[in-house]
């Protein structure tokens, strides 16, 4: 089927998109309705975390679709059970509660700490965030979230997200009042541009929450499932949060997400959260395929030895072409190019069959399936170095 024949234009406008239509998947590899091949090293803004169409998630999606689709999440059912048991048993948590999407799995956090301050803390509802944190678009996701552009929109904004500075604990120190509940952050501020929370900053504010008896939230969206080499980025730290989001990795490309709790913590009441797909078995049926696989330990160790590998090759190019350092842990990683060119950079690298992302005009961001191949991080980089050798004629 050629692009050209496709119409474009039902789709309500949202975002820049290039002129390229993608019709099917394989691992690390994206075909368009051309038949032109691309590797790619987004996955979904870090989604695909085995990559695309697995015969692991396919297998589990056929099988389920063909036994039970969702019952109501009135009533049980047997992958949402077998989930909530596997995530209960790889975390510090006790209490799972299913979601469609990131931004909800973050919204779930944000009602039950409110509901914890209202039943253990005299109504207090603030939850001290971070500048340049990204947590989901909802109306209280976007308020919570620390990113410039979302300041003019849609207001007025839902109030309560007091604002620290990462890897500054006498900023969040300051923040704390008589209203605060909880510190909510990102382990790794992805969408900022993949600035991480140092492990020793993780470890403070956990001992400062603790201190005052405040919660700790991590948005593990984008840094959970095996992202970072552990199955959750909290875990580099040795520490133990009260809540958890999870989302994009857990579904594996599919609507799925998560939010953990304690068991002290958990305190919704019947009536104060739901929805009608949440827990759906089809879903849950992807998840247990990528716990089944993410969670062994040789795969994680697999991870850190491919960082570890893309991040010599990634060094070396940047000693190459004059580029500045890297920022990240496991496979989320960025590299600083010093210079506003990176719009160009993903624009030449697309049409030399390579997906690479931009969070910043300087930056550029590498987020690739956990099961990458060495010779395909040769094979992304080659390009990339012919596009940054072509820079000129850019």
């Amino acid at each position: 089927m050629q692009t050209s024949m496709l119409n474009t234009t039902a789709l309500m406008e949202i975002t820049a998109r290039p002129p390229v239509v993608f019709a099917r998947g394989d691992g690390s590899y994206l075909w368009d309705s051309n038949g032109k091949r691309y590797l790619d090293f987004v996955q979904g803004w870090a989604v695909n975390c085995l990559g695309h169409a697995p015969p692991a998630i396919a297998a589990a999606l056929a099988e389920q679709a063909a036994t039970l689709i969702t019952p109501s999440p009135a009533y049980f059912n047997a992958p949402s059970l077998k989930l909530a048991d596997a995530l209960v048993s790889h975390t510090c948590f006790d209490r799972v509660f299913f979601t469609n999407t990131g931004a909800e799995a973050v919204e779930g956090p944000i009602k039950l700490a409110r509901r914890f301050g209202e039943f253990h803390k005299d109504g207090a509802f603030e939850i001290i965030t971070f500048d340049g944190g990204f947590h989901g678009r909802t109306l209280a996701t976007m308020s919570a979230s620390g990113k410039a552009a979302f300041e003019p929109l849609f207001e007025p904004k839902v109030p309560g997200f007091p604002k620290a500075q990462l890897n500054d604990i006498s900023s969040v120190e300051r923040l704390i009042g008589p209203k605060t509940i909880a510190v909510m952050l990102e382990p790794i501020q992805g969408e900022a541009g993949v600035y991480p929370a140092t492990l020793a900053f993780l470890k403070e504010l956990r001992a400062l929450t603790s201190s005052h008896s405040l919660l700790l939230i991590v948005d593990e969206i984008q840094t959970g499932i095996g992202r970072t080499g552990k199955l959750f980025d909290y875990e580099n730290a040795a520490i133990e949060p009260d809540i958890m989001a999870i989302g994009k990795g857990i579904g594996g490309g599919v609507p799925l997400g998560a939010l953990l709790a304690t068991e002290v913590v958990s305190c919704f009441r019947h009536g104060d959260q739901g929805g009608t797909y949440n827990g759906n078995p089809l879903m849950c049926a992807a998840g247990n395929a990528v716990i089944d696989a993410v969670a062994n330990p040789a795969f994680l160790a697999n991870v850190m030895a491919l960082s570890q590998f893309l991040t010599v090759q990634l060094s070396k190019l940047a000693v190459k072409h004059g580029l500045g350092a890297l920022r990240g842990r496991g496979l989320l990683l960025a590299l600083d190019l010093g210079q506003d060119i990176a719009p160009q950079i993903v624009e030449a690298a697309l049409q030399k069959g390579l997906l690479i992302n931009a969070p910043r005009t300087d930056s550029l961001r590498f987020m690739p399936a956990l099961n990458i191949t060495e010779q395909e991080i040769i094979e992304g980089i080659q390009i990339l170095d012919d596009v940054l050798a072509g820079l000129s004629d850019l």
